[in-house]
């Protein structure tokens, strides 16, 4: 998930993110322990022991970690960590692909599964395995194509429309609740969505429109919502923060593509209830990725640090840093997430093989359709 607030694409092993695959997984971090933790063997990336030295870690604009955290993990391995920052999740996709041969790092953290496959595809990550990867994790796990695994999934989390209801009900309009709400003249000019093409819940948009309008609708839909005034945005930061009137009550339109965990940021003063709330019939979902860069200066240190992002202590501030739900079934999620932060229980769906094979032509026409 890609939220700065404190803190937001597949290979053939990626089927097994499924809704169904998901579904399980939300239900083992409900109630499983550390105990269930698979123990994989350590990879080719080397996550020696002895690994020291610096790691420059390339991730998403929305990328936070506990910097408390960050030194005792630099001090106990004698790894430092420099962090670049390379725009939302399909930006910083799009520059590690065209920078492979000279990498603008040794490690990754922001690709998600939307993404993945055009990152595993162009060569851009080295093999590595997590020694105390948990298998619920694990399932998520993306390959390269010699079956090794290659992306190791951080956090997950459901990208759906979200609304502002103090908007709703100052103005005394009914709040949408479909995606086709959102093209009837009552919701002109009042949608805020991310360019596919450049961000990853935007681009998880695209695909939730298509599983719910089919390959023959979803343009069709898309004009419509053009048609009524809808907004597009680069990425989720200028969506959220800039037009979106729930974050901090100053921009124009009280509906934005964000996620279902959003509203447990946006809490009435004695924290009873939410000012903003998700569609939950408009979600698409979606895992983040750590991984080693492919010609990293130091892949031994930057192993350590993807199994460092995967621990239960890092796992524990994920939620509060970067508004997703954690991998690692050990890790403390925040009770009013339960109230607050729901997930959706059918989120729309498109099969990975479908996303490798048809994304470029899907945004390509997106892009003619909307854009222009």
């Amino acid at each position: 998930m890609q939220h700065t607030t404190g803190r937001r694409a597949r290979s053939t092993t990626l089927a097994a993110g499924t809704t169904a695959a998901v579904a399980a997984l939300t239900l083992a971090l409900a109630g499983c322990s550390s105990d269930d933790d698979a123990k994989a063997a350590p990879s080719s990336a080397g996550s020696s022991a002895s690994a020291t030295g610096p790691v420059t870690l390339v991730t998403h604009d929305s990328f936070s970690v506990d910097k408390k955290q960050l030194a005792a993990f630099e001090k106990k391995t004698g790894i430092t960590v420099k962090i670049i920052k390379q725009g939302d999740a399909g930006q910083l996709t799009n520059q590690l692909v065209l920078t492979k041969d000279s990498p603008l790092g040794d490690a990754v953290f922001g690709i998600d599964n939307t993404f993945a496959t055009r990152a595993v595809d162009a060569g851009v990550l080295a093999d590595h395995t997590p020694a105390d990867q948990p298998s619920q994790a694990a399932q998520y796990a993306v390959d390269g194509s010699d079956g090794k695994q290659q992306l190791t999934p951080v956090d997950y989390g459901d990208v759906c429309l979200n609304v502002d209801h103090a908007w709703f009900t100052k103005k005394g309009v009914a709040e949408p609740k479909t995606l086709d709400d959102l093209t009837r003249p009552a919701y002109k000019d009042l949608t805020v969505v991310e360019n596919p093409a450049t961000s990853s819940p935007g681009l998880a948009f695209l695909l939730a429109t298509i599983s719910a309008k089919g390959e023959d609708g979803y343009l069709d839909y898309w004009k419509a919502l053009k048609a009524n005034g809808l907004k597009v945005d680069q990425g989720w930061e200028d969506a959220y923060y800039t037009d979106f009137s729930g974050a901090d009550g100053k921009g124009p339109r009280p509906i934005v593509l964000s996620y279902s965990s959003s509203p447990a940021f946006t809490l009435s003063k004695d924290k009873s209830s939410t000012t903003t709330g998700a569609l939950l019939d408009t979600c698409f979902r979606q895992v983040e990725y750590a991984g080693v860069l492919d010609g990293a200066k130091n892949p031994a240190a930057a192993a350590k640090v993807v199994d460092w992002l995967q621990s239960t202590e890092v796992q524990s501030t994920i939620p509060d840093l970067m508004y997703m739900y954690p991998v690692n079934p050990a890790a403390t999620i925040p009770t009013a997430w339960k109230k607050f932060a729901p997930l959706a229980t059918k989120p729309l769906d498109v099969p990975a093989a479908d996303i490798t094979k048809n994304r470029e032509a899907w945004i390509k026409a997106w892009t003619a359709a909307v854009v222009g």
